[in-house]
């Protein structure tokens, strides 16, 4: 990692994250009363599409509604499971392998570890999924990403490094965005500050490059654990 490496803090950025989706929320919202106000007054096929729309919005305002239980839950992870890193990321990878294909990106995987996380198996898949679908949007075509897993007496580490891409800091760059794109953008910063905390949660610590497509997930030894 370059002097550019960053460990996010979720501390820092809750006030901000969290008024960011509030904000948010007020578009879908508002374009959910539009249609429905407008639907009084058109006809039927009108009203089909006034409905379709409302019922897009609506999933929006669930999802983003979702992303902040999520977010808010993640610092009351219960710490009394453990779970196998590399049964999960196997996991999580062969089910994200279609939508890697339909953007033409390979996943792959090296090596292996005996790493355990202080969090429940549902989480876990939860945390990565976040951290390899956010990713896998930042790859162009026919780009490959290499999960790299290892471990030694500090303890075990995941790294993940793509061919070429952006870097999960760079991905937020985007000049001047409408508001579609701002509240998409919004909802992606949150899936990856999730999976920070849920890392943080479970003694983890991820770090981002923003000139590097990837991360570095370090896993410290626990009590108890053996290489």
């Amino acid at each position: 990692m370059s002097a550019r490496a960053h460990t996010f803090s979720s501390a820092s950025c809750d006030q901000e994250l969290l008024s960011e989706l509030l904000h948010s929320l007020s578009q879908p919202l508002t374009s959910l009363r539009c249609s429905l106000e407008l639907s009084l007054d058109e006809t039927a096929e009108q009203q089909q599409h006034a409905v379709s729309l409302a019922l897009q919005q609506t999933e929006a305002v669930i999802a983003m509604v979702q992303l902040m239980r999520q977010y808010l839950d993640a610092e009351s992870i219960p710490m009394n499971v453990a779970t196998p890193l590399t049964p999960a990321l196997r996991s999580v990878c062969d089910d994200l392998v279609s939508i890697a294909s339909l953007r033409n990106v390979r996943l792959r995987i090296v090596g292996s570890c005996s790493a355990q996380l202080r969090i429940a198996a549902p989480v876990l898949r939860l945390a990565l999924q976040y951290l390899l679908l956010m990713m896998i949007e930042c790859q162009p075509p026919r780009s490959e990403i290499t999960l790299l897993l290892g471990e030694g007496r500090k303890g075990a580490e995941l790294r993940a490094q793509a061919d070429c891409g952006l870097s999960y800091i760079a991905a937020y760059a985007a000049n001047s965005p409408s508001k579609t794109e701002l509240v998409q953008e919004t909802m992606k910063r949150t899936r990856l500050a999730i999976a920070v905390r849920i890392f943080e949660a479970g003694g983890a610590r991820l770090i981002f490059d923003d000139g590097i497509p990837g991360f570095v997930l370090r896993i410290p030894l626990q009590s108890g654990d053996r290489i």
